[in-house]
């Protein structure tokens, strides 16, 4: 359809098996996500691209252990192993990912001090990616979204997304989620009531 685009989520190596942040299950949706790919003419791609020495890396505090959580000015963040550090093998997109197709790529959590989880805007919900412009100064009207993680980036993602008035899909297995402390139920719930259909089809 002419109005609808297709938002591929951080399909890269570190969420996948053997990365650094891996999502159990990554590999395996990897072809239901190159089927999505063909079936749209327009298809956006988010990268995580974090300098060295990120804020959100428990390696940047002394004592912290992966997972925990910390208080930052904007709010509860948890604290992540060393991930998608920009120019590292880790960072690029998975090798049998069809890219070819991609018309923008969306580059997030590039500055040190913010994680950035959506592709419309990071986690202190002010500092926008302009992904939401490019998208409506295009006329898409309906955006559908898959990837990793299903419980972080793809979520929230999609919860922005309705915020800016899109009419959303998220195909559900064609995700996979890292589940840390029951984040996919609850934001499977969260995603519900934000008005998305979580029973799209790849």
């Amino acid at each position: 359809m002419p109005n609808e685009a297709l938002v591929v989520v951080d399909m890269q190596n570190d969420f996948c098996e053997g990365g650094a942040l891996a999502v159990a299950g990554a590999h395996a949706i990897l072809p239901l996500v190159n089927r999505l790919i063909g079936r749209h003419d327009h298809v956006v791609l988010t990268q995580d691209w974090h300098p060295a020495g990120h804020a959100s890396f428990a390696s940047s505090w002394e004592g912290a252990e992966p997972f925990s959580s910390m208080r930052f000015p904007y709010g509860e963040q948890t604290l992540w192993p060393d991930h998608c550090v920009q120019g590292t093998p880790g960072a690029e997109f998975h090798p049998n990912l069809e890219v070819t197709k991609a018309q923008m790529i969306v580059r997030k959590g590039y500055h040190t001090g913010i994680d950035s989880y959506s592709a419309f805007r990071e986690n202190d919900r002010m500092t926008r990616t302009g992904l939401d412009g490019y998208l409506k100064a295009r006329g898409f009207t309906k955006l559908v979204f898959c990837g990793l993680a299903l419980d972080y980036c793809v979520a929230w993602s999609a919860i922005d997304a309705r915020q800016a008035g899109f009419d959303v899909a998220v195909v559900v297995e064609a995700t996979a989620a890292i589940d840390l402390d029951d984040s996919r139920k609850r934001m499977m719930s969260d995603m519900r009531r934000a008005g998305i259909n979580l029973n799209a089809t790849a």
